[in-house]
């Protein structure tokens, strides 16, 4: 009995040093907020956007249902003042990323995306969703049409839905960046890039040619011009 009892408050002790030595983070996997002169919050949009359907086991994914509510949590909390986005997703599920890209548009609070590895298909508008984008020359963007994989029953029917869920996706694109409609349609429609689908991998420096990535950086401008904005919103609030 002493033995059990002994044994137990050892355990009681060594996961109270657990805790100690481990810095408590109540929001989601990834995301950190930062308590310097501005309080700045970084969430990461990684892997595959998973929508209303589970992914396989073993692949990485940034899940809607919880992304959606922390950006409630973050436009909410008086102590953020701006919000970070890191992005390296290789696409997804297309309404659950325009939702995920919709909630950021439309925050209140200075938003900065940054593009590291990828922004493929639906990290397209993900990216321009924020108030201010920015990519790493090394990054990369696919961009291509909205398809599907598998049976499709009622196809004139589905390709009028797709058909207008692009063009849904493109007027995002093309409203919260300086890219033209004509160019994101050219770029979804080139034949000759992709070898098994018609589309475009353009590279850091061409999404800032093309306008749809406001600049070429890395985490250091990134952070530069969030505070830059956090600056900007104190001032005027404290007119």
């Amino acid at each position: 009995m002493k033995a059990a009892e002994q044994k137990k408050r050892l355990d009681k002790k060594k996961q109270e040093a657990v805790d100690i030595e481990q810095p408590k983070n109540d929001r989601a996997d990834g995301a950190v907020t930062t308590r310097g002169r501005e309080r700045i919050h970084c969430l990461s949009i990684i892997g595959q956007i998973e929508g209303h359907y589970f992914l396989p086991e073993g692949q990485k994914a940034t899940k809607y249902e919880h992304i959606i509510p922390e950006l409630v949590d973050i436009e909410e909390d008086r102590e953020i003042e701006g919000l970070l986005i890191i992005l390296n997703t290789m696409g997804g599920d297309v309404e659950a990323g325009l939702a995920i890209a919709e909630m950021i548009a439309s925050m209140k609070k200075p938003t900065v995306s940054l593009v590291l590895g990828g922004g493929h298909s639906i990290g397209v508008p993900l990216a321009t969703a924020s108030k201010r984008s920015f990519i790493v020359p090394s990054a990369t963007m696919t961009i291509h049409p909205v398809r599907i994989n598998g049976l499709v029953l009622g196809a004139p029917q589905t390709f009028n839905y797709f058909e207008e869920m692009q063009k849904r996706i493109v007027k995002f694109i093309c409203g919260h960046s300086s890219a033209s409609p004509d160019v994101i349609r050219e770029l979804m429609m080139r034949p000759d890039e992709l070898a098994t689908d018609i589309g475009s991998i353009i590279e850091g420096r061409e999404a800032v040619e093309y306008g749809i990535i406001d600049e070429v950086g890395g985490l250091s401008d990134a952070l530069d011009a969030l505070k830059n904005m956090i600056k900007i919103n104190r001032d005027q609030n404290s007119n």
